[in-house]
């Protein structure tokens, strides 16, 4: 389910962060379900427990995942979920406008593009 791209310059948990993240976005991990335990996920992908475990960490700070002691982690509940996929799609929509925007396309032409792009997409 995970890979690491040791290619990649960024640290190990943040790739590990990221790609949680998508998963459960995506809807791949159900809210509710049950995340590997730090020490399986470390034995599966040949790292140390802590950089799991930093990952974990981080993933529950941020909302993605809670904790329950003694039995693991797992996945926000499906509202919260819902939640994340709306915030995700906001911020990229406030990223793309703003290149739009820095390219001096009017909001017309963004628009009939858009709108073009929909229609190509099948939406």
């Amino acid at each position: 389910m995970i890979v690491i791209d040791y290619k990649d310059k960024r640290p190990i948990y943040e790739q590990i962060i990221e790609k949680y993240e998508n998963l459960i976005i995506r809807g791949v991990l159900e809210g509710g379900s049950k995340l590997p335990s730090v020490r399986s996920l470390a034995i599966d992908l040949s790292i140390n427990p802590n950089t799991i475990q930093k990952a974990y960490t981080e993933l529950e700070r941020s909302g993605y995942i809670y904790s329950v002691k003694g039995k693991g982690n797992y996945v926000i509940d499906d509202e919260e979920i819902k939640k994340r996929k709306k915030e995700a799609v906001a911020e990229q929509s406030k990223n793309l406008v703003r290149l739009v925007k820095s390219l001096g396309i009017t909001k017309e032409e963004f628009m009939e593009n858009l709108n073009y792009v929909f229609e190509e997409v099948g939406l």
